[in-house]
């Protein structure tokens, strides 16, 4: 298997990842609430490089990760344990796991209305399920995110659509990809898959490039 992210690693980890020391789209924060402390495994669905391993140890879980990159997978080795897997087919059995996160990864999977099924499959009942993405809304092809406080959103939110469309060099669109649903699709993805939202939550200022999920698997009152 090849992977998009196999060629741009060694950047994403050295150059891209350290320039949000502040956590300035609250990313940590979000994950850090909507998570919570627990205890057990917890599956970090596209775990790349392992970056959040560490917030997730110390709410008490036991981080696990897969991810289709051997190359980001290369930097895991001090940080989780972690499978070479496809999201779509996790190597998990049904009902399993008490905690799945998924974190700025939707729109690197073309098919993850798909995953959150696999999702869904894997998840004990009531098991909880975070999703911290780039916001719907906000983020995307069709969004000039040049000038922050007055971000331009041309047509092109209601397509869902793959695209390089960027409005910078210095991330990661314009390198590998990424897929977009607007926003009712991605929560009916949710709902399709028996994952039962209970909290949201946005992030970034002025105008917000992170929309969160803290949902439920089957099974939970």
């Amino acid at each position: 298997m090849n992977a998009a992210y196999d060629e741009i690693a060694d950047w994403y980890e050295h150059d891209f990842l350290p320039r949000d020391t502040a956590d300035s789209l609250g990313i940590r924060r979000t994950l850090r609430d909507l998570l919570g402390p627990g205890a057990g495994a917890c599956l970090e669905v596209g775990c790349g490089t392992g970056a959040y391993a560490g917030l997730v140890r110390e709410l008490g879980w036991t981080p696990v990760g897969v991810d289709l990159s051997a190359g980001m997978l290369r930097y895991t080795r001090d940080r989780l344990p972690a499978l070479r897997a496809d999201a779509e087919r996790l190597p998990f059995r049904d009902g399993c796991l008490p905690a799945v996160v998924s974190v700025m990864v939707h729109t690197d999977m073309p098919r993850y209305l798909a995953v959150l099924r696999e999702v869904s499959r894997v998840l004990r009942p009531g098991g909880l399920f975070v999703h911290v993405g780039v916001h719907p809304c906000f983020v995307g092809g069709f969004a000039d995110r040049g000038d922050l406080a007055a971000v331009v959103i041309r047509p092109g939110y209601l397509d869902g659509h793959w695209t390089r469309a960027s409005w910078t060099d210095q991330g990661v669109r314009d390198k590998v990809g990424a897929s977009h649903w607007p926003l009712p699709e991605l929560l009916h993805g949710f709902l399709d898959a028996g994952l039962r939202p209970e909290r949201f939550a946005e992030g970034g200022a002025p105008i917000p490039a992170v929309f969160s999920v803290r949902a439920r698997g089957r099974g939970f009152r």
